[in-house]
């Protein structure tokens, strides 16, 4: 197993790692989580033995084989194929050793490098690296072109296969999911549930340390606090983790005041002096509690549109791509008001050039894009980050697009997306990606746009600011359309899907679990041609797809009745959510005796009509709020 004893980690003058404690049994699998820069990638660079711990041991098996992705981009010309290849390093040594062989002088050695090379799966190894790059969405014809054809996403994907083909007993995979989409991603959770060595993960992507991870370990005040289950198991767990902390150290703060009040009552009288002197001495040995407090959290708020006119933006026969290729053909769809749309599709698909479309950063090749008079475009996408003026502040960039308001607007408004105190003064340069991310979004939405394009916005963000994101776009009132391979931010932010595929964008009836079908049902391969006693096997193979497509299309069909209720539903909940919160405050009022005062007879009245009506209201929302529920569990039982 992997075990640390009181590992110590710094990075500079920040001390990511404390005297920390923990192991890893073979076999597990572990995810690491954290805010970003608590030091999650500086203890997989110890793991690598890239860098030496401060103090502490950290105890690897001796003959574990350890890979991991590498984070730098690779330049070579070596066909894509041959790079995942030489990720066997094993592999590759002996067949070096193999070609430098004089058969006739030494044959005996090239005897023994055969038997070795064949142990080591020389026969398969191309088939096991083609394999990974179709897992993660290469095409065939993709195999032999250069890495450096490649864009820098896709070298990463490379980087994630090498480490995939590497022979290992202990796989460390730092954010693998940040350049994939969601087919990839799937893909992955399947091929590491048949890995057999250990596996730990970092990743800011909930559902997909819920998919992969049994333990998780915390990066919690400069110590890795270990929880038993996935994502959803440990935010529990630290919750009940946090409230019996603080119970304990409520206890002790009230326990240590008893004792420091005697002490200070009775140290000077000869009588107590002895009674006093146990009690400095108990109050001594008392080891402190520290309250255990999740870090300041941000809380993202996007401004509200003043105008949201309807239908907001058109595409009309629309063909979209670069240079006269085009990559989407004859897209007609229409963005209407209040819409929340998630964009599905494999990378390459178009998604990325029909959301350019819509901004208006791609001219349509043929059609016509028709934007409604008064339309605001906030258009998010990863390269914005490139854009900022490193050499600016938070608060300089926001001055410069808002040159008339005031200072401490501006300070206020971009307290909301984390740039408070210092840091709203403080250069970009230094910020990592995520501080970056929330900057360009906060200048995105300062015109209160009332149509938001979000292409792959969380990418960077750690769990705490996707959150805070989730929520902020949850509330927003305007329209919004989104890219993105985070699951939880579709399953929580959007009410409908378009699908990219095959050159065009349709409306996909259907949730994440219905695209997940529709995936694999795309991956199966055609029935091959009949052979002499194979007819039956072909016919039991097309029944099955037939079954298998059916079964699709009844979930759709199933999905597209739920989908309304559903959204009725949580209009129905926000409501009496809303009318508990205010009869709660009524109630208070009631409560009160002087409401009842001459002088308050008016407020009186108001206070106890109000009451009444929430009363009715309460009444009629929650009968409403059944007939959907019922309605529900009939298309549940259909």
């Amino acid at each position: 197993m992997i075990r640390a004893s009181g590992l110590t980690l710094r990075r500079g003058t920040k001390v990511l790692l404390d005297g920390a404690d923990f192991v890893v049994h073979p076999g597990e699998r572990v995810g690491i989580v954290g805010p970003n820069g608590a030091g999650k990638s500086t203890l997989f660079a110890l793991f690598t033995g890239r860098l030496d711990a401060d103090a502490g041991d950290l105890d690897i098996p001796a003959t574990w084989k350890v890979a991991a992705i590498a984070q730098e981009i690779d330049h070579t010309d070596r066909a894509a194929v041959e790079f995942v290849m030489d990720g066997d390093g094993h592999l590759r040594s002996l067949q070096a050793a193999r070609a430098s062989i004089n058969a006739e002088r030494d044959g005996t050695r090239l005897a023994e490098l055969e038997a070795e090379l064949f142990d080591a799966g020389v026969f398969t190894a191309q088939s096991r690296a083609e394999q990974l790059l179709v897992g993660l969405g290469f095409s065939e014809a993709e195999f032999t072109q250069a890495v450096t054809s490649f864009s820098g996403g896709w070298r990463m994907r490379l980087n994630l296969a090498r480490a995939l083909m590497a022979p290992s007993d202990l796989l460390l995979l730092d954010e693998p999911t940040n350049h994939l989409d969601l087919d990839a991603m799937l893909w992955l959770e399947r091929w590491l549930a048949s890995y057999p060595g250990t596996v730990m993960v970092i990743s800011h992507d909930t559902e997909f340390l819920d998919a992969v991870a049994r333990t998780i370990l915390h990066f919690d005040h400069a110590k890795l606090i270990r929880y038993k289950g996935g994502y959803e198991d440990f935010v529990t767990q630290r919750a009940e983790r946090m409230r019996l902390t603080q119970i304990a150290f409520d206890r002790q703060t009230k326990e240590a005041a008893r004792l420091q009040g005697f002490i200070d009552r009775f140290k000077a009288q000869a009588t107590k002096a002895k009674q006093a002197q146990s009690r400095v001495k108990a109050l001594g040995r008392m080891q402190m509690l520290a309250p255990l407090r999740d870090a300041a959290a941000i809380s993202i708020r996007i401004p509200s549109p003043s105008y949201m006119p309807d239908p907001l933006l058109t595409l009309d026969k629309v063909s979209a791509g670069y240079g006269e290729k085009p990559i989407l053909r004859g897209v007609e769809l229409q963005v209407r008001s209040g819409a929340r749309i998630g964009i599905l599709g494999a990378n390459g698909a178009g998604k990325s050039t029909l959301v350019k479309t819509l901004a208006d950063e791609l001219a349509p090749l043929a059609g016509a894009r028709k934007a409604a008079r008064g339309l605001e475009v906030g258009y998010f996408a990863q390269h914005q980050l490139d854009i900022l003026d490193l050499d600016a502040s938070p608060l300089q960039h926001l001055a410069r697009i808002a040159p008339d308001t005031r200072e401490q607007d501006m300070r206020n408004y971009l307290g909301g997306f984390g740039f408070s105190g210092e840091f709203v003064t403080s250069l970009v340069r230094p910020m990592s990606g995520g501080e970056k991310a929330r900057l360009a979004l906060a200048l995105i939405v300062w015109k209160k746009p009332n149509l938001l394009l979000l292409d792959e916005p969380s990418n960077h963000l750690d769990v705490d600011t996707r959150e805070a994101l989730t929520e902020a776009l949850a509330e927003f009132e305007g329209t919004m359309l989104l890219v993105s391979h985070d699951r939880h931010l579709l399953r929580t932010t959007v009410d409908s899907f378009w699908i990219v595929a095959d050159g065009g964008v349709q409306n996909f009836d259907g949730d994440l679990e219905d695209y997940r079908d529709w995936l694999s049902n795309r991956r199966t391969p055609a029935a091959g041609t009949a052979t002499s006693g194979g007819s039956s096997d072909d016919s039991q193979g097309t029944d099955r797809k037939a079954t298998k497509r059916e079964e699709a299309e009844n979930r759709q069909r199933l999905s597209a009745l739920r989908k309304p209720l559903e959204a009725k539903l949580q209009k129905l909940e926000t409501t009496m959510a809303k009318n508990e919160a205010r009869r709660k405050e009524l109630d208070a009022l009631i409560a009160d005796p002087e409401l009842y005062e001459d002088a308050r007879k008016d407020e009186c009245r108001r206070v106890m009509a109000e009451h009444g009506e929430l009363l009715k209201q309460a009444g009629q929302v929650e009968e409403e709020w059944l007939e959907m529920q019922e309605s529900l569990e009939q298309i549940a039982k259909s």
